[in-house]
């Protein structure tokens, strides 16, 4: 699928209805790494802050936040009003603790004013490889300069191999742990063409080159990685 072709299928009612409709067990495939993203945040567990989700989706990266730090409420951003409603109400449990925020991440230019200037940490999750390689470096700045010294970015994405050999070991070996994702990932394989998968050692260098301190890979599985690093402290 075309890029332009994809960003439309998340704008439509029937593309949302078709997501979502397959969705449960794609999610359930995430929430021990999500989970993990919020334990690495590293906040006090009655402490109040901010975070930003960043291509929120229905907010599955946000909810383990809000489940794991009571005190604490969401920033969520995506460009899809149909996927923001259907968050809406998937977050209705956690009705005043979450607001969500139009913009397109992939077009760059300012952040929306429903952001906070400075916010205490910023997550994405399956979001960056849908961009270019330079806007993700532009991106991963303009996450640097929002962020209170001292907080964190973390980030769920996939990876490219860059050897062949890597890639038919990771796909065999995913094949066999789990076939019931098999469909998911020829799925995705089927639209490579329009995802920037970039090797773990180039996504560590953005996130150096951008200026956070603390990077490192925080978990990984064959092609899946939570990447991050933090502000440095004033």
């Amino acid at each position: 699928m075309a890029e332009h072709d994809d960003a439309a299928s998340w704008r439509s009612d029937e593309g949302i209805a078709a997501w979502l409709s397959t969705s449960g067990d794609r999610e359930a495939r995430r929430v021990h790494q999500r989970r993990l993203m919020a334990e690495l945040l590293g906040f006090a567990d009655d402490d109040p802050f901010v975070v930003v989700d960043l291509g929120a989706g229905t907010g599955a990266a946000a909810r383990a936040v809000l489940d794991r730090y009571p005190r604490s409420s969401a920033v969520l951003v995506d460009f899809s009003r149909q996927m923001a409603d259907a968050g809406r109400r998937a977050l209705e449990p956690y009705e005043g603790r979450f607001r969500y925020v139009e913009h397109d991440l992939a077009g760059g230019g300012a952040w929306p004013d429903g952001v906070p200037d400075h916010v205490d940490a910023v997550i994405t999750s399956l979001v960056l490889h849908h961009l270019s390689g330079s806007r993700q470096q532009q991106l991963l700045a303009e996450v640097l300069g929002r962020l209170t010294p001292g907080g964190w970015f973390l980030d769920l994405d996939l990876l490219e191999a860059g050897d062949a050999l890597v890639d038919e070991a990771w796909s065999r070996t995913a094949d066999r742990l789990d076939p019931g994702a098999l469909a998911e990932r020829q799925r995705r394989h089927e639209r490579h063409g329009s995802l920037q998968l970039t090797p773990l050692d180039r996504q560590l260098a953005l996130l150096r080159e951008a200026g956070f301190a603390a990077v490192d890979v925080y978990w990984k599985q064959l092609d899946t990685a939570i990447l991050g690093g933090r502000r440095p402290a004033a």
